[in-house]
């Protein structure tokens, strides 16, 4: 009788606002209770692990459930990364190659469910880099925004 090794999934959640983390919709926990239904759709699929980063930005990895997922990579834990969308793991291009080199090393796959993309298939590497670059070019959007309307408003102060 054989015994069947299951994967050993981690699932990644993260909100950057408290504001957001209220929203049904967009909270830590609609998102993980999304990737759950994922998970149980697959064979021989567990869940060993849910990482919750709530109010912290994507713009960086400082964020403690972040870390502690990584250092559970390099135990070799992990077998899956679950998120909810690529954003909610990073916003940067920079550090998403960052994680995807670690990830790779400890031949650990990343899977949004979302976006529907496998970085185990060259197709889903391909995806995961457009997706990457369309969230750089989202929050530079915001940032220009910002700074016009700073602008904007320093110009009244002044006149």
């Amino acid at each position: 009788m054989s015994k069947t090794k299951f994967k050993q999934c981690a699932i990644y959640t993260r909100v950057s606002t408290d504001i957001q983390a209220e929203k049904e919709f967009s909270s830590c926990e609609a998102q993980e209770e999304k990737i759950r239904s994922f998970v149980k759709s697959q064979d021989h699929w567990q869940i060993a692990k849910v990482y919750t980063d709530a109010g912290y930005t994507g713009a960086n990895t400082n964020r403690p459930a972040l870390q502690e997922l990584l250092e559970d990579i390099k135990q070799n834990k992990i077998d899956i990364i679950l998120a909810y969308k690529i954003d909610r793991l990073t916003r940067s291009p920079k550090d998403f190659y960052q994680l995807i080199e670690v990830f790779d090393k400890y031949q650990t796959d990343f899977i949004s469910i979302t976006e529907r993309f496998d970085t185990s298939t060259p197709a889903g590497r391909l995806l995961r880099n457009i997706m990457l670059t369309f969230a750089q070019f989202e929050k530079e959007l915001t940032s220009e925004r910002t700074k016009d309307k700073m602008l904007e408003r320093a110009k009244k102060r002044i006149v």
